[in-house]
């Protein structure tokens, strides 16, 4: 019975001169380093709530090759800790979802006890630059959004944009400029205070939705006068 033929990396060249091993050496040592790769989001263990960060399943996208030119695909990689814009007690709340397209960075050294503590520690083990001690990083490769904060170049303003609704949540909110509203309606459950409200067609007010611009008084005698019609 034959063995079955296994190719290896080496050519014939990386022994004839003792440059040549050692070249092959060093190179397939560096081989074995992970530094960073694209990688595609599989689960997330948030999904958008106000909650401390999570941590994501990852699938590398680069696979590896074997020396006869097969595709060997890279195994799912468990329990990333991923990046948010966060500082002190403010943060951008935006989880990753399954399906992003990201960056996983891999430490020099195991990170497994200050992920797990969130303090200093030695390391959890001896491994070197192995992919279980990646870190996830998104918006690498991905589409077009369809809710999102828009900063226009040349400080042409900031567009906010949401398919359903916006919503902004405070004791007290102050708008210093113009507002201009194009469409839709306008709703206050207390009172709004303004030094001026400007409506270009009309306002109405009160339970039964009374019109500013025409309405009637009631219990005033008609005389030479005119009322309960705004004059331009």
């Amino acid at each position: 019975m034959s063995e079955e033929f296994l190719q290896g990396v080496a050519s014939p060249s990386a022994s004839s001169t003792e440059f040549n091993a050692l070249h092959f050496f060093v190179t397939r040592l560096l081989g074995r380093v992970n530094t960073a790769t694209l990688v595609r989001v599989t689960s997330c263990t948030n999904d958008g709530g106000l909650s401390p960060v999570g941590t994501v399943d990852v699938q590398p996208l680069v696979h590896q090759v074997a020396a006869t030119g097969q595709l060997v695909p890279q195994p799912q990689v468990y329990e990333l800790p991923y990046f948010r814009i966060q500082g002190g007690a403010n943060a951008v709340i935006m989880d990753p979802v399954a399906g992003d397209i990201g960056i996983a960075i891999f430490a020099d050294h195991d990170i497994t006890t200050v992920k797990n503590t969130a303090q200093a520690a030695a390391p959890g083990s001896f491994r070197r630059f192995d992919m279980a001690d990646g870190m996830y990083m998104g918006g690498f490769v991905n589409g077009v959004p369809n809710q999102y904060v828009q900063f226009l170049p040349s400080g042409g303003g900031i567009n906010m944009v949401s398919p359903t609704e916006i919503t902004a949540q405070a004791p007290q909110i102050n708008l210093i400029g113009q507002v201009n509203q194009s469409g839709g309606t306008m709703n206050a459950s207390e009172s709004m205070n303004s030094p001026q409200v400007n409506a270009s067609v009309d306002v109405s007010v009160g339970p039964g939705g009374i019109s500013l611009v025409n309405h009637d008084h009631g219990g005033v005698q008609t005389g030479t006068g005119t009322t309960g019609v705004m004059q331009n």
